[in-house]
């Protein structure tokens, strides 16, 4: 497999890893503030992943992912503002398709938004796993290892997390969980 690659996808493959640890030191971390400047980082890792595997389509969704991390905390449940951002998302995509593998971080980038403008707590969490799914799929059809484990790692995580919060809800029904 390595031997097949180029220089460039052999990089995309050093940089898949540098998110794999970003999104490990992420998930690790207890503080919110430092869990978003981690998956910033990571989502920085993962654009110039997919540059260097010339999937340009991934690559500008994965900025735009960037930017979305922003607006969703700030206008959480902006309807206008979520538009704007499938818009742009739809925009890029219109841009940058290549081929059917775009599929999949059309998908995740679509979820996502709609998982993070509009949702909380399980709702939410189901559309990021979706989206996970979505991204990893992407990150199997290009053969991103790094990525694809770090995704791996994210759609893990999200699941256990979903049924903590079921097993919380279950035991403290009056609970606000979102």
């Amino acid at each position: 497999m390595l031997a097949d690659m180029t220089l460039s996808e052999m990089a995309g493959q050093v940089v898949g890893l540098i998110a794999l640890g970003f999104c490990i030191a992420g998930f690790a971390s207890t503080r919110d503030e430092r869990l978003m400047g981690l998956l910033i980082g990571a989502n920085v890792a993962f654009a110039t992943q997919y540059a260097l595997f010339q999937s340009w389509t991934a690559a500008a969704l994965t900025v735009l992912v960037i930017v979305r991390i922003g607006l969703a905390r700030r206008f959480l449940g902006s309807v206008p503002v979520m538009m704007g951002m499938l818009a742009v998302s739809a925009v890029a995509v219109v841009l940058t398709w290549q081929r059917w593998i775009d599929v999949f971080p059309t998908t995740a980038m679509l979820l996502g938004t709609i998982g993070m403008f509009m949702l909380r707590g399980i709702p939410m969490r189901l559309f990021l796993a979706g989206a996970g799914l979505a991204w990893m799929a992407n990150n199997i059809a290009i053969g991103s290892i790094g990525a694809t484990l770090a995704e791996g790692l994210v759609v893990v995580t999200n699941l256990v997390t979903i049924v903590r919060l079921s097993r919380m809800k279950r035991r403290y029904p009056d609970l606000d969980l979102s």
